[in-house]
């Protein structure tokens, strides 16, 4: 028999873009826009992304390396609040295992002529598949790929 375990943590991640909120939020929100900087750039495999950016719609990007599994992240928008607010649930697979759920909250506060982005993510990371730790990181990164966005679109 399989040992089962899970570990709960909560993370905060915070950025600092200069780029009005609305452009963050579009960037955030648009499928085409989100496409573009949203992947792993360590992983060449190329990806599955399907965005329905609404509450209740759902968000599907798979990729991975490519001799290897692919890792899917499933989420469900459970709030929005137009250039302000985000709220989100999400699972993990890597290849047929699930390897954590989440909840996740991105706000945006104008500052300065730029944005601040706080993301807020509570997780229970499953059966030591995956850490809180590792995901921070990897959050952290995309956050950074979404500032290099920004940037060279503004």
């Amino acid at each position: 028999m399989t040992e089962r375990s899970v570990v709960h943590s909560t993370f905060v991640i915070e950025r600092l873009y200069p780029a009005a909120p609305s452009k963050v939020f579009f960037a955030l929100s648009n499928p085409d826009a989100k496409r573009r900087w949203f992947a792993d750039p360590d992983n060449p495999r190329p990806n599955r992304h399907e965005m329905d950016f609404r509450i209740g719609g759902k968000e599907v990007n798979a990729g991975g390396p490519k001799d290897g599994p692919i890792h899917v992240y499933t989420a469900t928008y459970q709030d929005i609040v137009q250039d302000q607010r985000i709220v989100y649930s999400y699972d993990m697979l890597f290849g047929a295992t699930r390897i954590s759920v989440s909840l996740a909250t991105i706000e945006l506060f104008a500052e300065g002529t730029g944005t601040r982005l706080a993301l807020t993510e509570q997780g229970a990371f499953l059966d030591g598949h995956d850490t809180s730790e590792t995901r921070e990181h990897g959050t952290g990164v995309l956050l950074d790929l979404l500032g290099a966005f920004l940037a060279s679109n503004s």
